[in-house]
């Protein structure tokens, strides 16, 4: 099953029992799902322990779920409540007695996660996605341009994706214009 297939046929499939619509679900959503308890600072096992709670909610609600094409912002409301479950579990068990100070500046933060925070994830997400449509050049390109902290010259870029230097600039421009449609046909 293609990576290109719409979240809306993917629940379907899901909810016919599709191995492989599952499969592709969860890939595409696991980044999303794994950065929501790592933000809240919870611990590697923690974090692992909501993915796999997330997970099992998705099984269990897949049939009722109302809006698939908002499959992602259910996920990631799932593993933000689920996380907070899991930091007040923390808190709970950590007993606070004299000079134990290290421990409580360990406790994840119970005022995570404010909207905007989620939200720009979930932007992030879609940004994801919408990279992942686009041909190897351009995502090669953009990923060159726009996600190292020091992106390399254009001589370099040129010589990695086997274009003329001056064509960079034109390039990038009718990349950037193939993300937006992406990230506006995740909108619709």
């Amino acid at each position: 099953m293609s990576s290109e297939i719409d979240d809306v046929t993917l629940v379907y499939a899901c909810r016919q029992g599709d191995a492989n619509a599952w499969e592709v679900l969860i890939g595409r959503y696991q980044r999303l799902i794994y950065a929501i308890p790592r933000r809240a600072g919870l611990a590697d096992d923690l974090v692992a322990d909501v993915f796999q709670r997330v997970c099992v909610a998705l099984l269990e609600h897949i049939q009722t779920i109302e809006r698939p094409e908002r499959i992602g912002a259910w996920l990631a409301t799932t593993a933000r409540r689920e996380s907070w479950r899991q930091s007040r579990r923390v808190r709970a068990t950590v007993t606070i007695g004299d000079g134990e100070d290290d421990q409580v500046a360990q406790l994840p933060d119970p005022a995570f996660l404010p909207e905007e925070v989620l939200e720009r994830m979930e932007r992030q997400h879609q940004v994801r996605q919408a990279l992942a449509t686009l041909d190897e050049r351009c995502r090669t390109l953009l990923r060159l341009l726009f996600y190292r902290d020091d992106p390399p010259a254009y001589g370099e870029i040129a010589a990695q994706i086997g274009v003329p230097a001056g064509s960079i600039g034109p390039t990038r421009a009718r990349c950037l214009q193939k993300l937006r449609r992406g990230l506006e046909e995740f909108e619709q």
